[in-house]
């Protein structure tokens, strides 16, 4: 069985990985479980964060290594939160004030439009010349009223018009065959099979 190293300590994106990446016969592990230490995340764009915490993940291990890098972007807020989704109110992390940020800044605007990003990359060595990059895009409108019980994050206040839900709303099924994070997953997996072989 082939081995990856996730650069993530994340208990659910592990399991996600692992489910997802099982039939191709690959093992998922969480840096920490191999003592990396995480990387920094300067950058103000998903693909520069997603490729230095891949390297980063590899150079310490010697493994292949894949990172994503994800959050909402907000037509309004110029982008924002952006990369900063998770710490968009400070630390320490909260989703609930994230949320109350985010619809305190968005009051009195008519432009609600907004769309998650994913970016995944994979890379077999530090080093890697020619890293795997896989994006998937969702697009829904922030809502002020949170609806749902199901996901994270901003999930209650991203509204799916074409589903007539929010993000929260919608089984972990439904999400994964439409969410960003799902579509990115796919692609790298078809890159995984085509370019690398696995």
């Amino acid at each position: 069985m082939k081995r990856l190293v996730l650069a993530s300590d994340n208990p659910g994106k592990i399991r996600e990985f692992n489910k997802l990446f099982a039939p191709l016969g690959i093992e998922v592990v969480a840096q920490g479980s191999l003592g990396v230490t995480p990387a920094e995340e300067p950058f103000e764009t998903f693909l520069e964060n997603c490729l230095a915490k891949a390297r980063n993940a590899s150079r310490q291990t010697g493994l292949p290594a894949i990172a994503d890098d994800s959050g909402i972007c907000v037509d309004a807020l110029g982008g924002a939160p952006g990369v900063h989704s998770a710490r968009f109110a400070g630390l320490p992390k909260s989703d609930a004030r994230n949320n109350e940020l985010l619809i305190s800044r968005l009051q009195g605007e008519a432009n609600r439009k907004a769309h998650y990003v994913c970016v995944l990359i994979g890379v077999k060595s530090a080093d890697d010349p020619d890293p795997l990059v896989a994006t998937g895009y969702w697009h829904g409108e922030i809502v002020d009223t949170p609806r749902g019980e199901n996901g994270f994050g901003y999930d209650p206040y991203f509204f799916l018009p074409q589903e007539g839900k929010t993000a929260a709303e919608l089984s972990e099924e439904e999400k994964n065959s439409v969410s960003h994070r799902g579509q990115a997953v796919q692609g790298l997996l078809s890159l995984l099979r085509n370019h690398w072989g696995w």
